[in-house]
């Protein structure tokens, strides 16, 4: 018989700057829940299960950063937990930065960029990536997107794609 196992119990020993600028349990028990589901184990299995549950009764707490959010949500749609998933989006939804047309997610207390002509500006990649794990997190759904979610997909896309370096690569902590 299996032993259960927590993820949220496991110790941090990853550099801070590879989850975003978040360093606590939850954050690195979605990254390895991700990994499990993408293999993909299926949510039945004993390890999947308890970290669900963990990142189920971490999602509820009210402080969690925008970063842990945003892979909670991707967490989430891929375990099929639709209700989850749509909680934590619509309060992302709420702490989005809209401008131009496009939507992203930035780190709270962040100071704005400055504007000059001569210089094109590219978010940090933490923002990047914690933006891209919103958009997967929104075309990961069961069955399919809604057209709604598709339309805001690709506001999401276009700011994604407006970081792009002239290479077509990105930033990245990875």
């Amino acid at each position: 018989r299996e032993k259960p196992v927590v993820l949220c119990r496991i110790n941090n020993y990853f550099c801070v700057s590879l989850q975003g600028g978040v360093d606590d349990e939850v954050t690195l028990t979605a990254y390895i829940t991700i990994a499990l589901l993408e293999i993909p184990l299926p949510v039945t299995h004993s390890v999947v299960r308890n970290a669900l549950f963990c990142l189920e009764t971490a999602a509820d707490q009210k402080e969690n950063h925008v970063y842990t959010k945003a892979l909670l949500a991707y967490a989430f749609a891929l375990a099929g937990k639709t209700d989850k998933r749509k909680t934590l989006l619509d309060s992302l939804e709420k702490q989005s930065v809209k401008e131009d047309g496009s939507v992203h997610w930035q780190r709270p207390g962040k100071q704005p960029e400055v504007d000059l002509p001569y210089y094109r500006y590219r978010a940090p990649s933490a923002e990047v990536e914690m933006t891209a794990y919103v958009l997967l997190a929104y075309l990961t759904s069961q069955p399919a997107p809604s057209q709604e979610e598709l339309s805001f997909a690709s506001r999401i896309t276009k700011w994604i794609t407006g970081q792009q370096n002239p290479n077509g690569g990105f930033s990245s902590t990875q």
